[in-house]
């Protein structure tokens, strides 16, 4: 028996068949896509009328989160903006040093005697004037480690007592220990290597919390609840444990979601690297796919830690940081390049996009390599000229678009000023060179959610309602795109997600609204019904 799922209307993504009302499964794949009397073409048909009155597209591929999103939440959110955790609680945020330290105290009476206390989200952009060091924390708590997680992931702050455990004295090369005007570590850390220096200290690294499969398993669920059914891991650190979980956890048959997790160059040599790669290649399934490597560059703009090229920050701030030399991180593209890795580049700076456009274009020269697919991720700010080069050298772009809505506002007034705020996320342009382009939500840095990443490209507003470069909009069909056959490609994945054909996985997303039929400025509140895996339903709870 053929199972034929009905719905209003079916948006396949399929530029040769755009729309259909009904579609066949068999095996876990799509066998037919039409009308019921094509489907009865098939032979013996169950039609399943559960979504007859609602809209069926592929299923969302999120080619840039993180698999922490399913992590973060066993520790407190202090983002500026409110939250929804996976269990569908609601964390207000706190929109002041002040509530901050509030929640703080508050949260540390729920700890052991001297447990650490760790949060996240913070975002010291949106405090002007104020600043989270280690006296402020101090000032809220004072008996244990306090250890808050920047919303950008590239920086934290500590308080004395967390200092004190760590003998910085130990870390004299590392950039990214930042002091006060007494010279001493003020609490803030930027950057990889500097909070390394923390976690070291604890004996726990938050980045290695995606290797537990409890992490793993509660990421599927916010994955299922936002419409994705192809998720990366782009910075996984492929611990032999680490592996172990991803096998385990994608071979369980309710696991929501096919897998994709990137290695992190710079947490191996290059020798060990490539052969782990190559080792790990066979070993996945049809929910977990290995091959890509992650490289990072710069930091973020809005914690003044990515490299930008003259003239700099607008309000005059220091240049940000590289996680590593320059030269390694182009020894770096050269060897991955060389054995046949797919590159994922971290790159948020013009700076940054530069440096690894000389790497790529010096790789491509030396090793010539047709369908490469490497890809830029976030590249947030990129002039028009490396906009050519991109499309010159092949590469792809996966653009940080919920950027635009969260942090719009800062850069247009502080970080970058008013043109260059124009540029930020190009995608128009780059769909003009033929550039391949996806968009992303870089969860958890901001919330898992392609409809919303889709209205930020469409609509490019930011949280104050001022537009940036109307000119650099999308249009819908385009945005859907981008979160769907878009994503997939630059994970070389779209032969069998991203569009609903004859032979792809039966991979679809369920929604209560057409997003083709409704005004743009809507697309956002979209409501998302179910997912189907490989035929298999998903209710979000």
């Amino acid at each position: 028996m053929i199972k034929v799922y009905h719905a209003r209307k079916i948006i396949t993504m399929n530029p040769s068949q755009p729309e259909a009302t009904h579609l066949a499964v068999k095996e876990g794949r799509i066998l037919g896509v039409g009308t019921l009397d094509t489907m009865r073409e098939l032979g013996q048909i169950h039609v399943d009328d559960r979504f007859a009155d609602n809209i069926i597209m592929p299923g969302f591929v999120e080619g840039h989160s993180h698999a922490l999103e399913g992590a973060m939440w066993e520790y407190p959110y202090l983002g500026y903006f409110p939250r929804t955790d996976p269990e569908g609680g609601q964390w207000r945020g706190a929109q002041s040093i002040g509530e901050v330290q509030r929640q703080l105290v508050a949260q540390s009476q729920h700890l052991k005697s001297e447990q650490p206390l760790i949060a996240w989200g913070f975002d010291p952009v949106y405090f002007e004037g104020a600043r989270l060091d280690r006296k402020a924390l101090d000032a809220a708590v004072v008996d244990r480690p306090v250890v808050i997680m920047h919303a950008s992931l590239h920086v934290m702050t500590v308080n004395s007592c967390m200092l004190a455990l760590t003998d910085m004295h130990r870390y004299p090369d590392i950039q990214g220990i930042m002091v006060g005007d007494d010279g001493k570590p003020n609490g803030e850390l930027q950057e990889m290597a500097a909070m390394h220096a923390i976690f070291e200290t604890l004996g726990m690294n938050l980045f290695e919390a995606v290797g537990s499969p409890e992490t793993l398993r509660r990421y599927g669920q916010v994955a299922r609840n936002a419409g994705v059914t192809t998720i990366t891991d782009l910075y996984n650190p492929m611990t032999d444990e680490g592996i172990a979980a991803l096998k385990k956890v994608t071979c369980e048959a309710d696991y929501p979601v096919r897998l994709v997790p990137a290695m992190s160059g710079l947490a191996w040599t290059l020798e060990e690297g490539i052969e782990r790669l190559q080792a790990c290649r066979e070993q996945g399934n049809e929910k977990l796919y290995f091959g890509l490597v992650k490289l990072m560059t710069d930091g973020s703009i809005q914690g003044y830690t990515a490299r930008l090229k003259w003239p700099y920050y607008h309000d005059g701030h220091p240049n940000g940081i590289w996680n590593a030399p320059p030269e390694t991180l182009k020894e770096m593209v050269e060897a991955y390049h060389q054995a046949g890795v797919q590159l994922h580049i971290h790159t948020n700076g013009d700076e940054a996009v530069e440096l690894m456009l000389d790497a790529l274009e010096e790789a491509l020269a030396l090793w010539p390599r047709c369908d490469h697919r490497h890809t830029l991720q976030h590249c947030q700010i990129i002039d028009h000229a490396q906009l050519r080069r991109v499309a010159s050298q092949g590469l792809c772009l996966n653009m940080f678009a919920n950027h635009l809505y969260y942090w719009g506002d800062i850069h247009r007034e502080r970080t970058l000023g008013y043109e260059r705020c124009q540029r930020l996320e190009p995608l128009a342009t780059a769909r003009r060179l033929g550039i391949p382009v996806a968009v992303h939500s870089d969860a958890p840095v901001t919330p898992l959610g392609p409809l919303f990443t889709a209205w930020c490209a469409v609509m490019r507003e930011t949280a104050s309602g001022i537009v940036l470069s109307e000119h650099e909009r999308v249009t819908v069909w385009e945005a859907l795109e981008m979160i769907t056959l878009g994503a997939a490609y630059t994970l070389r994945l779209d032969h069998l997600v991203g569009s609903l054909e004859v032979g792809k996985f039966a991979d679809m997303t369920v929604l209560d609204q057409d997003p083709l039929d409704c005004h743009p400025r809507d697309l956002k509140d979209i409501g998302v019904l179910a997912t189907v895996l490989g035929g298999r339903v998903h209710v979000v709870e």
